[in-house]
């Protein structure tokens, strides 16, 4: 009997890249600093630097509120959270910023689908962009009330690829914390975690790939477009 032998070769293209929003899109820390100090100053606390607030950010406001007020102060949370909306809501793009590269990455991005994931408030997240030019980049923005949950809950992402009807192999997410990073694993999607943001690099020690430029975005890519499986059966 004749043998043969057949090459199997499949192709996944990346159909959808998600990105999370501060410290990844946007450089917006000094804009939260200046309304977390406005909400607290009631309080009469130290005031908070840029590095402080670094430090807090990433799992909401709800929780940046709690974990600068103290436990002690607990039941003031509500009230210092409506000073933070209100003043934030008025100055979310005073100093705010796209880091360098993002408006020519996102615009190199057309041949797939692209989506915003942001721990801060979906309205929020949609003012920012839209005040920045770049709201028109993004075919869907979720913020934190967007899924019932936020990450680093896998759930906005699910949601996400179920809405785009995109298997976990086809996409992306792209973050500066290891909120994104654990999200995006617990969803099956491949990670790329940047350097470059709010959290140190050590956080982003599980994700697949660590850039130091949103530009290094692009190629990453190409090679997960490219074969991703090739193997002989006689």
């Amino acid at each position: 009997m004749e043998s043969f032998n057949t090459f199997e070769v499949y192709f996944i293209m990346i159909k959808l890249v998600i990105f999370d929003l501060d410290g990844t899109l946007v450089d917006s820390k000094t804009d939260i600093t200046n309304a977390l100090n406005f909400a607290v100053e009631p309080l009469e606390l130290e005031k908070l630097t840029i590095e402080k607030t670094v430090s807090l950010v990433g799992e909401g406001v709800t929780r940046l509120i709690e974990k600068v007020i103290g436990a002690d102060r607990a039941g003031l949370a509500p009230e210092v959270l409506n000073r933070f909306i209100d003043y934030y809501s008025k100055h979310l793009t005073d100093f705010t910023r796209p880091y360098p590269g993002v408006r020519e990455t996102l615009e190199k991005l057309s041949f797939c689908k692209r989506a915003v994931i942001s721990n801060k408030r979906e309205s929020l997240s949609k003012r920012l962009l839209e005040e920045l030019g770049l709201l028109g980049c993004f075919d869907i923005v979720y913020g934190s009330d967007s899924a019932g949950e936020k990450k680093p809950s896998p759930k906005p992402l699910l949601r996400m690829l179920e809405h785009f009807s995109v298997s976990p192999d086809e996409a992306v997410i792209v973050g500066d914390s290891n909120f994104d990073i654990e999200a995006g694993k617990a969803a099956g999607v491949r990670t790329v975690g940047v350097s470059y943001g709010y959290r140190d690099v050590s956080f982003l020690r599980d994700a697949d790939y660590i850039i130091d430029d949103i530009s290094a975005l692009i190629p990453i890519l190409n090679e997960l477009g490219k074969s991703r499986s090739a193997f002989i059966r006689a």
